[in-house]
C-alpha cells in the first residue's frame, strides 16, 4: 500500500539552484521517552579514544522512526521504559 501523499502548506524555489523547500502538514512528532521523562541519547567510546561524543536523534516527524528506535532501545538496554510520545502542541518559545 502506497504512502498517502503529503499535503503541502507552502514552498519556495530557489531561482538559481532551482532547489525548492516544501512544509508539509504533519499529525504531530514522535519523541521517546524513558520512564515517561524526554530524553537525549549521546554516544561514545568507552576507552576515550577517537571523536567526541555524538547525540542522536529521539524526535521524529515520522510515527515509523520512533516505533522502531524504541523496540530498539528496550532490547539494547533489557527493559520496557522506552515509549513513544505523541507531541501535538506545545509553549511557543519563540516566534521570528
Amino acid at each position: 500500500m502506497p504512502r498517502p501523499k503529503p499535503q503541502v502548506l507552502t514552498e519556495i524555489t530557489d531561482k538559481t539552484t532551482y532547489k525548492t523547500d516544501q512544509v508539509l502538514a504533519s499529525a504531530g512528532i514522535w519523541a521517546i521517552f524513558y520512564d515517561s521523562q524526554p530524553i537525549n541519547l549521546k554516544t561514545f567510546h568507552y576507552l576515550g579514544h577517537g571523536p567526541s561524543p555524538k547525540y542522536k536523534k529521539v524526535s521524529f516527524s515520522n510515527q515509523g522512526h520512533a516505533l522502531n528506535l524504541c523496540k530498539k532501545l528496550n532490547k539494547q538496554f533489557k527493559t520496557n521504559k522506552f515509549s513513544v510520545v505523541l507531541l501535538t502542541a506545545g509553549q511557543v518559545v519563540f516566534s521570528g
